[in-house]
């Protein structure tokens, strides 16, 4: 399982974000590449669920 980072940032308008940092495999190489999303922290469970 690939490991997930997420970092709460300062609220910015009311709306507090977070970065969330996931490991992909590449299904070509087999090599790790990282994705990278901003998200309301109220939604951070569900982004990583999917």
């Amino acid at each position: 399982m690939a490991k997930k980072v997420v970092a709460t940032l300062k609220k910015e308008g009311g709306v507090s974000y977070a970065k969330v940092i996931r490991a992909v495999k590449s299904d070509k190489t087999g090599a790790y590449t990282f994705k990278e999303e901003m998200v309301p922290s109220t939604l951070v469970q569900d982004t990583l669920k999917k």
